[in-house]
């Protein structure tokens, strides 16, 4: 490592195989923990480039324990965080929407590393055991339409990190991989990122991968469809901005969609709003992110459609269900 950590302090960037041994090697656990971070640090420094992108992917991936739902045409919702502004757990509830709408959802979290509650941290709080036994994911998946992957458990490499990035508290380039690497390959992804660079970062890899996909950008600087303001998605057709009001119907001010101080109210908020109790800004914004992963699966005929899809899918009680039936499957 030191070799690596010398040649990136000389401002070189490494190319793909050489990131990809790198990310190898902490998975195997051959750096310690003084090393690791200092490799990190270098990337919230700096941005990372194209090639170190895909050859951490690429290092992910061949690490990971894979699940094969291949007779199954998946979507997950997952933004980078890292932006900084401590929303309620947005993408996971609309998660909970898509499935509550009828479609499979293979959602890959982890524990919050740069915000207080992730999507780990609010299913955990709620009684979910994590698990990587290929069937109990796939009868979840089955019966609940949604199965609930811990990124640490399928991927060595963000374990050994783990610990490192809490104690760090801040977003590192960690954050863009877990999108990019869901051990169940999905067939739709909806990624949001807090960046305009990380957006046409990610374009170019997606556009290689996946036949449909939404990178989602809120413009002023949220990693989802906020409200607050206008938002950029980017797909295979191209990209374009649309108004709070053109998503959701309303604009919000940024109070209505904080998280909790703490996981409990995080969970708390969460609980509320896919039971039925939310405020009509928290409604609108976590529909409108469930709708744009309905509509990027091509079976609704324009966004409208698959916001009244996702809108019946909360305020019916049936992505509650889908929680409730997840929660069961112990």
């Amino acid at each position: 490592m030191k070799k690596i950590l010398n040649f990136l302090f000389e401002h070189k960037t490494l190319d793909r195989e050489i990131a990809k041994e790198v990310l190898v090697n902490i998975g195997k656990g051959i750096y310690n923990e003084s090393e690791i971070t200092a490799f990190m640090t270098v990337y919230l420094m700096r941005s990372i480039t194209l090639q170190e992108l895909q050859g951490f992917q690429d290092a992910l991936l061949e690490l990971c324990l894979p699940m094969n739902f291949k007779d199954h045409e998946t979507i997950d919702i997952v933004g980078t965080g890292g932006d900084g502004k401590n929303t309620f757990n947005i993408s996971t509830l609309a998660c909970f929407i898509v499935a509550g709408a009828g479609h499979k959802v293979a959602k890959h979290g982890n524990y919050g590393a740069s915000t207080i509650s992730g999507s780990s941290n609010v299913i955990e709080s709620m009684g979910y055991k994590f698990k990587n036994d290929h069937d109990a994911l796939r009868k979840a998946l089955d019966e609940a339409n949604i199965c609930f992957m811990h990124a640490p458990m399928f991927h060595p490499a963000l374990k050994n990190v783990g610990p490192i990035r809490r104690n760090l508290g801040m977003r590192t380039f960690f954050n863009m991989l877990g999108p990019l690497v869901n051990p169940a390959f999905p067939s739709y992804s909806i990624i949001g990122v807090y960046s305009l660079e990380m957006a046409r970062l990610y374009n170019y890899l997606m556009q290689q991968q996946s036949e449909r996909y939404s990178i989602i950008h809120g413009l002023d600087g949220y990693d989802e469809i906020s409200l607050t303001g206008d938002s950029k998605i980017i797909t295979q057709d191209g990209e374009r901005i649309f108004s709070a009001m053109e998503m959701g119907g309303m604009q919000v001010t940024p109070d209505f969609i904080a998280g909790g101080a703490t996981i409990e109210e995080a969970a708390q908020k969460f609980k509320s709003i896919i039971g039925g109790n939310g405020t009509a800004p928290q409604e609108a914004v976590v529909i409108s992110n469930a709708a744009v992963a309905l509509h990027t699966t091509g079976a609704f005929a324009d966004y409208n459609a698959a916001f009244e899809s996702a809108e019946e899918s909360l305020k019916s009680g049936k992505a509650n269900e889908c929680l409730k039936k997840l929660l069961e499957l112990q």
